[in-house]
């Protein structure tokens, strides 16, 4: 499981001419079942992502391949979590 952090960068007042595309990166993410979620970081520093069922090379290609990220509008940061105990809501992140 991973947790990606995308912070502003000093480009931040470009991203309103790659959000279309941003939001399109996200949707693909969440279709292909490795986001599980996307929210800000606030207070309006960025976002952050919840992933789970891949691998960090593919997980690091899949961010290098938001406009956000291809345009330096964010800076990225990869946490990576082998979870131990969860809710029971949660137990498929233990596979």
């Amino acid at each position: 499981m991973f947790v990606v952090l995308l912070r502003f960068s000093k480009n931040k007042a470009q991203a309103p001419q790659f959000m279309e595309g941003h939001k399109a990166w996200i949707q693909r993410g969440i279709e292909d079942g490795v986001f599980l979620v996307v929210g800000s970081l606030q207070p309006n520093a960025g976002g952050a992502i919840l992933a789970h069922a891949t691998s960090l090379p593919e997980l690091q290609a899949r961010v290098n391949e938001d406009p956000f990220v291809a345009e330096n509008v964010v800076g990225t940061e990869i946490l990576e979590i082998t979870p131990n105990r969860t809710d029971e809501r949660l137990s498929f992140l233990l596979d």
